[in-house]
């Protein structure tokens, strides 16, 4: 392996994740833009990340906020141009930020040409063959192919053409209606899709995230699964919808085209399956980062994170590749909340980033995460996402825009003075309480602690402290005090028990919350130690 200093830069890089109809809003229509995003790319550069990840902002329909996606090449008019996405290009590397473009190759929208096309060329036609139609069981096709569920609850199957006496085809979609799963077994879906890259990568974009990465490929004739639940957790529970072996065959083709361009392009997965499969899928010519979900769903258990964090370092000591580590995403409750709410929650939440942070390998963080953002409670006649509609799981109270000002106008300051459309979701009354605003001038702040921790991150990685192939060995001491050793020499502990903890030995560097008592770690709080 390769030294900090000679490894790609996305080997320890911190990534922010911006999911831009809940950033910033230009124009007032109280949804975020591309112009929104330009205009505060100084405050994430301030954080001292090193790049962006852009949830979709491609042309949609929007049934499911961007990931049913109508063109690949080209930005909604809902978030700007493609003038607009290059100016936000050359802003963020001219702050030295890097920008992942996120891809979306499982599935595109009911609205997309090609699936349009097929729709109206009928059975049998090559058009349909770009997507996976199937007879109907039944003695009229009234029956869908399969037993298989959708991601987002219900039937994975809709009628293509409902009422008709001659069509008697279904189509698939392991997530809502309006999202088609492409045919990976039809080589012009790969073609199609180096296309896409190749236009993002010739505009400069740095990389791109793969959405539903250990997808795109079913099993061969479409059979029954023994699964017979509901709602799919990341398609894992059905053996027949992901992670078939052609997939490899993709991400090596997709390595070979990134590998061509000076610099190297990023090629991150979300691969949402437990790593000893995870892990084959950033073998040395394949995916570049794959996230580590498993990690991802932790709750607050020193048991578990330990448990994870070896196997992780096993499949780390397989693939060569260090785990990429984020703890929120825009699919997933916040840590505020999912580690228990209220004072407590937020003191786990900063404990856990500060830890986080400490681990070797990349890092994401999702917007909002640093300023200790608590899950909202979305009024149900307000909910949009359509995995509540059909499954009852909802993900939009992790996708509230973000608060940049006390004041209240203008949503907190997302939207401009004078707005006239309300903000997408509704924004709570205390959500000035978090503002960036009266975080940045906070030294006890959520968002202080994480810029400390990233400028010492930053630091550490410069002197060769942390290095970017760093080990790492997991236990848990007494009192439910977890213990990460770094190879380099760095320990992250982190105290989840109901009791102070003794700090193990070294010079203590950073601390989540100010000490109470020399040598020991109040409950709740993590910190990170050199040497001992």
């Amino acid at each position: 392996m390769t030294s900090s200093q000679t490894a790609p830069w996305w080997q320890a890089a911190v990534i922010y994740q911006v999911y831009p109809r809940s950033f910033a809003d230009s124009d007032g229509d109280g949804i975020g833009d591309l112009p929104g995003l330009i205009d505060r790319l100084p405050a994430i550069a301030s954080l001292g990340v090193d790049g962006l990840w852009l949830t979709p902002f491609q042309p949609s329909p929007q049934v499911d906020q961007g990931y049913d996606v109508s063109d690949y090449c080209d930005v909604d008019p809902t978030f700007g141009t493609l003038a607009d996405f290059d100016r936000l290009l050359a802003h963020a590397h001219a702050l030295g930020l890097r920008i992942l473009v996120d891809l979306v190759p499982n599935h595109c929208s009911s609205q997309h040409p090609l699936f349009r096309q097929a729709i109206s060329a009928g059975p049998g036609s090559a058009s349909r063959d770009w997507f996976h139609f199937a007879d109907g069981r039944g003695e009229n096709g009234e029956l869908p192919p399969n037993n298989w569920r959708s991601v987002f609850g219900g039937l994975a199957w809709d009628r293509a053409a409902p009422g008709s006496q001659t069509d008697r085809q279904w189509y698939l979609h392991l997530f809502s209606a309006g999202q088609p799963d492409w045919n990976w077994r039809n080589p012009a879906v790969g073609d199609l899709f180096e296309e896409v890259l190749r236009f993002w990568f010739d505009r400069g974009a740095d990389g791109v995230r793969i959405d539903v990465a250990h997808g795109l490929y079913k099993a061969e004739g479409l059979p029954d699964t023994a699964f017979s639940g509901g709602v799919i957790d990341g398609l894992r529970s059905n053996p027949q919808v992901s992670d078939q072996e052609p997939v490899h065959t993709v991400y090596r083709r997709w390595r070979r085209l990134a590998d061509g361009y000076e610099p190297k392009r990023l090629l991150v997965g979300e691969v949402n399956l437990e790593p000893r499969r995870a892990w084959r899928y950033t073998r040395p010519d394949e995916l570049h980062q794959a996230f580590a979900f498993a990690f991802v769903h932790l709750g607050w258990n020193a048991e578990a994170w330990a448990a994870v964090g070896t196997e992780l370092e096993r499949t780390r000591q397989l693939s060569g590749v260090p785990p990429t580590w984020a703890l929120e995403n825009h699919d997933i409750v916040r840590t505020v909340t999912r580690f228990g709410g209220g004072e407590r929650g937020r003191a786990r939440a900063r404990a856990a980033l500060l830890a986080m942070l400490g681990l070797p390998g990349p890092a994401y963080l999702y917007q909002g995460q640093e300023l200790g953002l608590p899950e909202v409670d979305v009024p149900e006649a307000a909910r949009v996402d359509p995995a509540w509609r059909r499954g009852g799981l909802c993900r939009d109270g992790a996708r509230v825009p973000l608060p940049w000002t006390v004041d209240a106008a203008g949503a907190h300051g997302f939207s401009p003075p004078g707005a006239t459309q309300a903000p997408w979701l509704p924004v709570p009354a205390d959500w000035g309480d978090h503002a960036m605003e009266r975080q940045r001038g906070d030294a006890g702040s959520a968002r202080q602690l994480a810029v400390s921790a990233l400028r010492l991150r930053k630091d550490l990685l410069r002197t060769g402290v942390f290095r970017a192939d760093d080990g790492a060995q997991w236990r848990v001491d007494e009192g439910g005090c977890l213990i990460c050793r770094r190879s380099g020499g760095v320990t992250v502990a982190v105290a989840m028990g109901d009791v102070p903890v003794r700090l193990p030995p070294g010079e203590l560097l950073i601390c989540s919350r100010p000490a109470q008592e020399p040598g020991w770690l109040a409950p709740d709080t993590a910190a990170w130690l050199l040497g001992g």
